[in-house]
């Protein structure tokens, strides 16, 4: 049996969505960040890093929730893994984009925004993290502009690990109008009711 270490409302929605779209049979240990639990030796020794998600899958342990996805979507593909050498390298490209330009920007606003009390927010570093997402926006604007998805006329999980980290700028309340393709886009992913049960979780 997998075993998921995390809880629902964190980077762990992202691993909860593959393994619901796999249909694979999983175990969420529920470890949560802002009560130690990823602080006890016992889990430092799965993830050294003391962050979820974490995965352990028989004798295969793994951190870093976009990479689990890619591993889950590779050995227990059931059409979420791409069917052609480029196609891997653009999963590849979009899932460390997703990392590297998309994430720290949405997140950011996210925090200002939602998820800190009111007396630690500061608007001015959510509207700047706003400003700056407009960049990635318009990136991923331009290579969804003739194709529903971002390798072409199907989901993979390209656009799962790519759509997960977008999901947060719903949360935050960040203007996708300027941006249809995205828009209409990101509505299709976080409409699969693979989705939606993770939703459920929460």
């Amino acid at each position: 049996m997998i075993k998921v270490y995390g809880v629902p409302r964190s980077r762990a929605m992202r691993v909860l969505w593959m393994l619901e779209e796999l249909g694979v049979p999983y175990e969420l240990v529920k470890t949560h960040f802002a009560t130690g639990d990823t602080r006890k030796p016992e889990f430092l020794k799965i993830n050294p890093n003391a962050h979820v998600p974490a995965l352990q899958d028989g004798d295969t342990v793994l951190f870093e929730s976009l990479a689990i996805n890619l591993y889950l979507a590779r050995k227990y593909d059931k059409g979420l893994w791409p069917r052609s050498v480029e196609d891997e390298g653009r999963t590849f490209q979009w899932t460390v984009w997703a990392m590297t330009e998309l994430e720290e920007p949405v997140l950011t606003t996210l925090l200002h925004r939602v998820f800190f009390p009111e007396a630690q927010r500061d608007r001015a570093k959510a509207d700047d993290a706003a400003a700056r997402a407009k960049k990635p926006f318009g990136v991923l604007e331009g290579a969804l502009a003739d194709r529903a998805y971002l390798l072409g006329d199907v989901f993979t999980v390209a656009d799962l690990n790519v759509a997960s980290v977008l999901s947060w700028a719903t949360l935050a309340s960040m203007d996708l109008a300027p941006y249809p393709a995205v828009k209409r886009w990101l509505e299709r992913a976080s409409g699969r009711p693979a989705f939606q049960r993770v939703l459920q979780m929460a």
